[in-house]
């Protein structure tokens, strides 16, 4: 492991107490989940001085079943996060969709040559890899 995949070592970890909040979460028994992070101080009371944080999660269907998709939301309020959920879920999914499409872009471009191996290699080891029949 190298401290780059772990940056902290476990004597390390601290929780950051300038930065607390407590998690809330709303749903429509349907289709809607919002989550309300609203910010505490180290004692558990609110942080009057820091906006709370919503996001939202939902599932669309996809041709490999449901795809759970989940966005920030900007509001305020509860109420406010609820009339803008649509749309972030919307651009939410846009995003998704763009990524698919640039994968798919990258895997059609990939250069494959006949005989090799992802790895590099030729298939059984070849004779170079000593697993070819020489006879």
């Amino acid at each position: 492991m190298s401290t780059e995949e772990h940056p902290q070592e476990l004597g390390e970890i601290r929780v950051d107490n300038a930065n607390l909040y407590r998690e809330e979460v709303y749903t429509d028994l349907r289709i809607a989940t919002i989550r309300r992070l609203t910010p505490v101080h180290p004692d558990g009371s609110p942080d009057e001085s820091r906006q709370p944080l919503f996001t939202g999660q939902t599932h669309v269907m996809s041709q490999a079943g449901p795809l759970p998709v989940e966005c920030a939301i900007e509001a305020r309020t509860l109420e406010e996060a609820a009339e803008k959920f649509p749309q972030a879920i919307r651009q939410a999914v846009d995003r998704l969709v763009e990524e698919a499409k640039e994968l798919r872009r990258r895997e059609a471009s990939r250069i494959v040559v006949p005989g090799t191996t992802p790895g590099g290699g030729m298939p059984g080891g070849g004779i170079l890899g000593g697993g070819g029949d020489l006879s």
